[in-house]
């Protein structure tokens, strides 16, 4: 992560300027500056940088219209202007069903059922016309249940299983990595693993699992997404084989055991 002096010397650079041109929009002196970004020289040969106070953080910020988040190292976007091309993602979803308790229920979204909920996510009258169910192991958030269409995800998902989403509420809650239901107006509902770079390029990256088939990893914009959902556990109708190395063992144990018994008789006689 860069320090402050760094970013101060990014905000230099991007608008060409040199220190003291620099010093002069901000109402501060050259060697202020010069202290900040290069720091002061010491009897050691060393040189010692002073930390920007809040006055100095203020005129930069006012007057090159910088996003404070910028400079706090808590965002990439350096200018305010630029935040606009990043939508407010809704921090709850439009319509959710509850029990006769209050508490909420999991929406269950079969796959026949894809291209309305791509129209009806947000209409009452449609949410109430797909199948619920409360599940007291997830609390904590909304969630919705997708049923997995086709071999996109095969090694992680197969076709048939069904996944369990927690609601997104932030964009910035998107972890590198890990595989979740998107639904977006272009491509409608799908299950990917993400890489996210919202901030950076106002896109989330979207990968499969099966590497054995046609599924190329593709971008989808910011404004182009309405619901994201964090698969938090699965059900799945594949049962998993056993693996050869168990059972080999397997065997090996039923044969020690069967060595430890004879021992145990020959020493009886």
């Amino acid at each position: 992560m860069e320090h402050v002096h760094e970013k101060i010397t990014t905000i230099i650079h991007h608008f060409h300027l040199n220190n003291y041109a620099f010093s002069k929009r901000i109402g501060v002196t050259g060697t202020t500056v010069d202290s900040i970004v290069n720091g002061r020289p010491q009897p050691d040969g060393s040189r010692k940088r002073t930390k920007p106070g809040y006055d100095v953080l203020k005129a930069i910020i006012d007057e090159f219209d910088i996003n404070p988040d910028y400079l706090f190292g808590k965002s990439n976007v350096m200018l305010k202007n630029e935040l606009t091309n990043i939508p407010t993602y809704s921090g709850i979803p439009q319509v959710i069903s509850t029990n006769k308790e209050g508490d909420e229920n999991v929406i269950f979204v079969p796959a026949k059922a894809r291209a309305g909920y791509l129209d009806g996510y947000g209409d009452a009258d449609y949410i109430e016309s797909l199948p619920s169910f409360h599940m007291p192991q997830l609390n904590n958030g909304t969630f919705r249940c997708f049923e997995v269409q086709g071999n996109s995800m095969v090694r992680t998902f197969f076709d048939g299983d069904l996944v369990f989403g927690k609601y997104v509420e932030s964009f910035n809650d998107i972890k590198d990595g890990r595989v979740y239901v998107i639904v977006s107006k272009n491509d409608g509902v799908v299950l990917k693993r993400v890489i996210n770079r919202i901030e950076e390029r106002g896109k989330l990256i979207l990968k499969s699992d099966n590497k054995d088939g046609n599924y190329p990893t593709y971008t989808i914009s910011a404004d182009d997404i309405m619901e994201v959902w964090y698969v938090s556990m699965f059900a799945s109708k594949q049962m998993p084989e056993p693996i050869d190395v168990y059972d080999r063992l397997h065997e090996l144990e039923s044969k020690i055991v069967d060595l430890e018994r004879i021992m145990i008789q020959k020493n009886k006689n």
